[in-house]
């Protein structure tokens, strides 16, 4: 008799090795393993054998580095979207797309579940069970790791005796997840947040005081997207992992962050995310070129939603839908150039032109002889904008009458000779 089938996603690591043999064992299921390279994992062939080894009936695995760069991580680059004004959410951005990849392979392989490694203190745990919720309602979600009664220690104890190969140990202090986006790591040390970072937690980030001198970076952007560095045009997955290279080299992008996690928490989170930073950094400095007053100041509340929206695991949702279209609709005109300075730990933009640019010189300038700005307009525009202010002062009182301000007495006091 045929066993119902399960698709994992499978990462090779502790957790979700042991829950191979942990599905098959206690629920009963035959069980299928996906992975996903979004750019973490540089040995894709020994993940793959592990999990046939470990008693997997087959394994997908599926190179998404493109798909996620170009549906995920740009757009949201182009919401100008941070989660708490810090996080570029890397790992958040790569669960929705794990999730559309988990009911592809369910829906191939006749599954009846799919299950993920997650917590259940974690934020990862509501994003995998609302996307397949959203995407396969039909399919159940099952979380061993949630579910399972043992610590790290007891499951590299439930490996040692099932004959599951593991490449952890008691010894390794800290939780990481990584993709081309950013990479995240949490627990050991870092749960004090008092406790300064360790330098074995980073690995994609040199120390600023032993990073190398300052170097100017230009990076192109069309409608919002980057499409070259240093001129030369590159794939957007080939583009990312280049900037990583070179602004972790330069000690750019660490982010030491203690944010509310959406099951309650409050978790310290050590990043590093180099070319997330630099993109983020030069959209930004490009679209207060080309975008006006009114639509910058509404996109910064778009931005803060948006990054809820990922955060909290409703990428799939009818308003993170909508939202994309008018951060779209935004983007035509954000193209052309940011050149941004790299040097230690820090990433300064230092120019930035686009063919479409609002920033007038005759405009701007203070030069009489080039000033085109009408100064005699001033006087009347003044009148007009100061004129709900005098109505209430003159009305209600002025707000010094109803609140005193406290004024310093003169204390010198020196009379003309």
């Amino acid at each position: 008799m045929s066993r119902p089938r399960c698709v994992l996603a499978y990462s090779g690591g502790l957790d979700t090795s042991v829950a191979i043999r942990w599905l098959q064992e206690q629920l009963g299921y035959d069980v299928v393993t996906l992975t996903a390279d979004l750019g973490e994992t540089p040995d894709m062939e020994s993940v793959t054998s592990r999990a046939l080894a470990t008693g997997a009936r087959s394994a997908h695995v599926v190179n998404a580095r493109r798909v996620f760069v170009d549906h995920f991580c740009f757009p949201t680059l182009a919401a100008g979207a941070l989660y708490q004004n810090v996080y570029p959410l890397a790992t958040a951005l790569a669960r929705p797309l794990i999730a559309k990849l988990l009911v592809d392979v369910a829906r191939e392989e006749g599954a009846v579940a799919v299950a993920h490694g997650c917590t259940g203190k974690g934020n990862d745990q509501v994003r995998f069970d609302v996307a397949v919720g959203a995407l396969a309602p039909e399919l159940q979600v099952v979380a061993p790791v949630r579910d399972w009664d043992m610590g790290r220690p007891q499951e590299i104890e439930y490996a040692r005796q099932h004959g599951v190969e593991v490449p952890v140990t008691t010894e390794s202090p800290y939780s990481v997840d990584a993709n081309l986006w950013g990479r995240s790591v949490e627990c050991g040390v870092l749960e004090d947040p008092w406790a300064a970072p360790p330098p074995d937690v980073y690995a994609w980030t040199a120390a600023a005081a032993e990073a190398p001198g300052p170097v100017d970076v230009e990076i192109t952007f069309e409608h919002g997207v980057p499409v070259a560095l240093r001129g030369e045009a590159l794939e957007p997955d080939a583009l990312v992992t280049e900037l990583n290279a070179l602004a972790g080299a330069h000690g750019v992008g660490r982010i030491d962050h203690v944010e509310d996690r959406l099951v309650g928490i409050k978790s310290r989170e050590v990043y590093e995310a180099p070319a997330a930073t630099v993109l983020h950094a030069a959209h930004a400095a490009l679209e207060s070129l080309t975008l006006t007053r009114d639509v910058l100041r509404f996109k910064q509340r778009v931005a803060g939603e948006w990054a809820h929206l990922v955060y909290d695991g409703l990428w799939f949702g009818a308003l993170r839908t909508a939202l994309h279209e008018f951060v779209n609709a935004t983007q035509e005109v954000v193209s052309g150039d940011v050149r941004i300075r790299l040097n230690r730990g820090t990433a300064t933009i230092s120019g930035r032109r686009a063919p479409q640019s609002l920033y007038q010189p005759q405009l701007a300038t203070y030069d009489r002889v080039s000033d085109m700005f009408d100064h005699s307009a001033a006087r009347g525009f003044i009148e007009l904008f100061g004129l709900p202010l005098r109505t209430q002062t003159r009305v209600q009182g002025a707000l010094h009458d109803a609140v005193p301000l406290q004024v310093p007495k003169v204390v010198r006091r020196r009379d003309a000779s």
